[in-house]
């Protein structure tokens, strides 16, 4: 049988999923993005801090000027991989057990409904615009390893050493204070899973142990909507772990017809869930942003419920709908209400978004 190029595969793809709805094999819904209607742009990202601040700054000089979701996203998302006092991605992000920086990112466009990622992906200071690179080289959504990095090479991504000296004393400190005892991952769920008895609540983490993740979501002037998760995961995690961020509809998801949903915060409890797309569906069933953020937060935390255990993992929701609507929710969190960093042509402003279920002593 002779092989089919890819414009024929896509040709067949489309009449067998066609023959599939007339038999009514599933649904039939309508899958062409709504691009070019006429909407006030707006860009949003999970981080409030300076960096995250002037990350919105840029990624709105993009989207104000009549340039693309797409662009002000990986511009938002750069401005923060390449800072070197952010220790949650990019160049400085906390190393794995061995003292290696191992990234993870995810992109998804709404306009075209195509996504890239990569996983483990190391020596490249800005793994989503590689992620990027994927999408738009490649018929393929995720490389990782080693062979993320020869592409990102072959794509001309600078090769650099990712290990600032701060990030390289705090392995060292980390390595340091090892005991016996000590485990990759929140104590109490990991009481829990090995039968040590029902957690009584997230334990306070080392001061070391960091885990952190920056969502950068947009919607543009023609109303196409796209997203980039990046990360450098859990620090001192077991290495080639990969977590949520570079997972489509873990860590990421973008529907030009409704908005587009990011996660933070600890990845396992994520990719359980599928949390993103949970979220985003949440707002096509009509939910708002804010809504769908907090119904994700009550879903994984009753699923605990429903084993017996009172733990409450560290997740962080941001949501954007196509029409400029935000939310934001926290779980387990005792330091005020969570928060994301929006640009509007109303100027930018934080979003004070909800907490829930507080972590117990």
């Amino acid at each position: 049988m002779s092989k089919l190029d890819r414009r024929d595969f896509i040709r067949h793809s489309i009449a067998a999923g066609a023959g599939a709805a007339a038999l009514g094999r599933f649904p039939e819904v309508s899958a062409a993005p709504v691009s070019g209607r006429k909407v006030n742009p707006i860009v949003i990202t999970s981080h409030t801090n300076q960096t995250g601040q002037e990350a919105i700054r840029q990624a709105w000089d993009i989207l104000s000027s009549g340039g693309t979701a797409m662009d002000a996203v990986e511009k938002g998302a750069n401005i923060v991989e390449v800072d070197p006092n952010d220790h949650s991605v990019g160049y400085g992000g906390l190393p794995n057990a061995a003292g290696v920086v191992q990234l993870d990112a995810s992109c998804m466009d709404g306009k075209t409904y195509n996504a890239g990622a990569v996983g483990c992906l190391e020596n490249i200071k800005t793994p989503s615009s590689v992620a990027r690179a994927i999408m738009e080289h490649t018929q393929h959504i995720m490389l990782v390893g080693k062979g993320a990095l020869e592409f990102a090479v072959s794509m001309g991504f600078k090769e650099e050493n990712l290990l600032t000296p701060q990030s390289r004393e705090m392995w060292i400190r980390w390595r340091e204070q090892l005991s016996p005892d000590d485990d990759y991952g929140p104590k109490s769920y990991l009481k829990t899973l090995k039968g040590g008895g029902g957690s009584k609540g997230s334990e306070t983490l080392p001061v070391e142990y960091h885990h952190g993740t920056v969502n950068v979501l947009a919607v543009d002037s023609q109303g196409d909507i796209a997203g980039i998760t990046t990360t450098s995961g859990v620090s001192w995690k077991v290495p080639g772990r990969v977590g949520d961020s570079p997972i489509i509809g873990d860590g990421l998801y973008v529907d030009n017809l409704v908005g587009a949903a990011g996660a933070t915060g600890w990845g396992e409890d994520v990719m359980k869930s599928c949390a993103t797309y949970f979220i985003v569906g949440r707002m096509r069933d009509g939910r708002s942003p804010q809504q769908a953020c907090e119904d994700a937060c009550d879903m994984i935390v009753q699923r605990y419920r429903g084993i017996g255990s009172d733990y409450v993992p560290g997740e962080k929701f941001v949501a954007l709908s196509k029409d400029g609507e935000v939310g934001c929710a926290y779980m387990g969190g005792g330091g005020g209400p969570p928060a994301l960093t929006l640009h509007t042509p109303e100027g930018q402003k934080l979003y004070h978004g909800r907490s829930l279920y507080p972590a117990k002593g």
